[in-house]
């Protein structure tokens, strides 16, 4: 059979794959979705906007600057969130839940790009404390220029803290490409629906994991290979999993987690203040000032009180 036969038959075999039954939304295309190229496109220029020079020379004019990036930001994000937009009601339904659809797009989505760029002067804040912690948290950081050019791990917080705005405003389907996009970059995974609080440094950063309901206090330091995950998923009447749910820890302030620790479930509080030892797995909550350390039994959780307080790290 000749190539060009055989890309004949090929083509005729994929039609019927493709076919609208499998849309999400019936009456369009199954690719009607926000463009993964155009959502990097903006989470890039919007980290530009936030550390000027990290990626193009620095400007000399940094209002005119400021002012043409955010055009740009707006100009790419306002098409793809009206793309986005509908999976609000396509997802409601799949959770048994009644959303009515939004019959202006565009106006909608341009509302939430303004509410959203009224966000990034607040990241910008957010970040300086991040950058920060870094820098404070870390003896091998001799500058803030090295942790905003060279950590990994103030890559994935400033992608976090931008794609935790967007999943805040409601908007589906972006966040998540965000927040893989960087995963993918940094081997750090964190969902945007996680709240993270002032001064976060995770160090080094390698396989570290945050899921979507992970409340995080601020001054908190994580080390690579950390999990704040889930027990366990809950199912419903119809055997799915049960979203919108508490399911994975809380790390209130000052904490500090060592590597390759995880610690599940929606009902773990990690006490303020406590530290968590290396290769730790942890299912229950500890009190503040807690020292969580392996045993060869399990885990053993000291308080300031108990006897040995301090050794074993």
């Amino acid at each position: 059979m000749k190539t060009t036969e055989q890309i004949q038959k090929t083509a005729d075999a994929l039609l019927p794959l493709y076919s609208q039954t499998e849309a999400d939304l019936p009456d369009q295309p199954l690719w009607h979705h926000p463009e993964i190229i155009q959502v990097i496109e903006a989470l890039r220029i919007v980290s530009d906007v936030l550390f000027p020079g990290k990626h193009m020379p620095e400007p000399s004019d940094f209002e005119a600057y400021f002012v043409q990036q955010l055009e740009n930001v707006a100009e790419i994000l306002q098409p793809e969130i009206a793309k986005a937009l509908p999976f609000r009601w396509i997802g409601a339904a799949d959770l048994h839940e009644k959303r009515e659809p939004i019959q202006n797009l565009d106006q909608a989505a341009a509302e939430i790009v303004n509410q959203f760029l009224d966000t990034i002067p607040q990241i910008r804040t957010m970040l300086i404390g991040d950058v920060k912690a870094a820098y404070n948290g870390d003896p091998a950081a001799l500058s803030y220029a090295e942790v905003k050019l060279a950590y990994p791990g103030l890559t994935a917080i400033a992608s976090h803290r931008i794609a935790h705005e967007l999943y805040e405003l409601d908007i589906p389907l972006i966040p998540r490409i965000m927040s893989e996009y960087t995963h993918s970059l940094t081997g750090i995974d964190i969902h945007p629906g996680a709240t993270i609080g002032n001064g976060f440094f995770i160090d080094h950063g390698t396989g570290v994991v945050i899921g979507e309901t992970c409340h995080i206090g601020d001054n908190v330091k994580l080390y690579q290979g950390v999990t704040l995950g889930a027990k366990s998923f809950p199912l419903d009447e119809h055997g799915r999993p049960i979203k919108h749910i508490q399911r994975h820890p809380t790390v209130e302030n000052d904490v500090v987690i060592y590597s390759n620790s995880t610690i599940l479930g929606g009902d773990t509080v990690i006490g303020r203040g406590s530290t968590v030892a290396g290769n730790v797995f942890l299912l229950k909550s500890t009190p503040p000032g807690s020292l969580v350390t392996r045993a060869e039994g399990g885990v053993v959780v000291r308080t300031r009180e108990t006897p040995g307080f301090g050794m074993g790290i």
